[in-house]
């Protein structure tokens, strides 16, 4: 069984001048615990797809199934983590971890602690948003997002507005946690070499009205080396399919 199914016909967005097509048929099957990017150029409907599959956009044509349950609206099996970190100036790391749920659980106590270690904020459990920088905050929005043990873990830019440093260093905490949570995770991106970092898959994008133009496999193994000639040439091969379609991307 696929973790998840899309098979959609068509979405689109009304607007003052008329309908506007924004996907077109779309069909792709994901795997338990495997790691998806998606990338193509800006405005192709990249983030509209994931707020599909998030069950945050039910107007459309057409079906998504996660874990063979088809989805109709948010629930837990879908985490779901923003461009920015959305987190609650007036509560504390822990807190915004736990989100609505009570810390005097003993259960989400544990889990809360169990997050909290594996997105390396050990000591900043009392911190309020204001002391973190944008790397520790994205952290946070991840370890809540899987505060539920959702089936897939959505990802939309989270990292675009880092400097590279910290970028480079969330990807390596990211993979950490994919590989020790073994969940399926779903990263829509902009950056080229990120989705070499990151993926199993990438899904490459047309421009709007989107449609897939290629999976591409990444056989690489962990952790893997952008100087490498086997990394270099995938995403060579990424960014010829993006040339294709006119489309210039700053990570050329």
């Amino acid at each position: 069984m696929s973790a998840v199914t899309v098979e959609l016909e068509h979405k689109s967005f009304h607007s003052e001048h008329g309908e506007v097509q924004v996907l077109r048929p779309i069909q792709l099957q994901i795997h338990p615990g495997e790691f998806v990017t998606i990338i193509g150029p800006s405005g192709c409907g990249k983030s509209t797809l994931l707020k599909i599959l998030a069950g945050l956009d039910t107007e459309y044509r057409g079906s998504v199934w996660i874990d063979g349950q088809k989805v109709v609206r948010p629930g837990v099996q879908q985490g779901f983590v923003f461009q920015e970190h959305r987190l609650f100036p007036w509560m504390t790391v822990e807190q915004n971890i736990a989100a609505n749920l009570s810390l005097r659980d003993p259960q989400i106590r544990a889990k809360v602690d169990q997050l909290t270690e594996l997105v390396r904020l050990k000591g900043f459990e009392r911190a309020y948003p204001k002391r973190l920088s944008g790397g520790m905050s994205q952290r946070v929005a991840i370890a809540r997002a899987l505060l539920r043990d959702p089936k897939v873990l959505l990802l939309d830019e989270p990292f675009g507005a880092l400097d590279p440093f910290t970028r480079a260093h969330l990807q390596t905490a990211l993979l950490e946690v994919w590989m020790r949570k073994k969940i399926t995770m779903i990263l829509v991106t902009h950056d080229v070499d990120e989705a070499v970092v990151l993926a199993n898959r990438i899904v490459i994008m047309t421009p709007k009205p989107a449609a897939i133009q290629a999976v591409i496999p990444v056989d690489l193994p962990y952790p893997r080396q952008r100087v490498d000639g086997a990394f270099q040439e995938i995403r060579n091969q990424i960014l010829r399919a993006l040339s294709d379609q006119g489309v210039w991307t700053a990570a050329e």
